[in-house]
């Protein structure tokens, strides 16, 4: 019953733990848990891929973008810091994404493993080992917070530029965007939970210890007490 009140924590944990896990794998290895995307809505006049294609949008990864064609045609790129750079059909400007805006994608994944090490020690009943999986549960919401801080620095700067290319252009984060934020509050309350469950738990044990059986034997002197 004891071990119950550290259920709740084990749980958060492993939920932020798949959470991270499916954002690290991000585009262009699973489609759809991109960080930020641009959709281009004039038709008309829609930009020049770096391959050379006209696409209709763009999605950025962890690991690679992928531009997407009129038809629904995907072309990526991986690389684990890659730049991105497309022409404006209009007045020509050309914008660039360096490598040094999406290096620091790689937080992520690191975070991910660090919520794994958490997760595998809140499963131990050992009091230094709850104690260590608390720490590193911190451990990784910090790290999930600076990479959310990435993601956002990274939204902001490929909106900007986007608009820059004076066309109809739209760029909204995506949901490996959200699903780190998700996971960055799952770390924090599974931290505090498991904490809190395992010193409630030392308190009832500490409790159950205080209580000393007592003996229903009486001794030989008793048995001529008049009651």
């Amino acid at each position: 019953m004891a071990r119950s009140l550290c259920i709740p924590g084990v749980f958060l944990l492993f939920s932020a733990l798949v959470l991270l896990v499916l954002t690290s794998i991000s585009v262009p290895f699973l489609d759809g848990l991109d960080t930020a995307r641009t959709h281009f809505n004039d038709q008309a006049h829609l930009p020049q891929a770096p391959d050379g294609g006209i696409m209709d949008s763009v999605r950025f990864g962890i690991w690679g973008y992928c531009t997407i064609n009129q038809a629904g045609d995907k072309t990526c790129h991986r690389d684990r810091a890659y730049s991105f750079s497309i022409k404006s059909p209009g007045n020509g400007d050309t914008i660039n994404i360096s490598a040094n805006w999406t290096r620091g994608l790689i937080v992520t994944p690191i975070a991910a493993a660090v919520t794994l090490l958490a997760f595998l020690f809140s499963l131990s009943s050992h009091l230094t080992v709850e104690i260590v999986a608390s720490i590193l549960s911190f451990l990784a919401a910090l790290l999930t917070l600076i990479a959310f801080a990435i993601d956002i620095a990274l939204f902001a700067f490929v909106k900007h530029e986007m608009d820059n290319l004076q066309i109809q252009a739209k760029t909204i984060t995506a949901p490996g965007f959200w699903l780190t934020f998700a996971s960055f509050i799952l770390l924090l309350l599974g931290g505090c939970t498991v904490i809190f469950g395992h010193r409630r738990n030392r308190a009832n044990a500490g409790n159950y210890q205080s209580y000393p059986m007592s003996s229903s034997r009486r001794g030989f002197w008793q048995r001529f007490r008049r009651s």
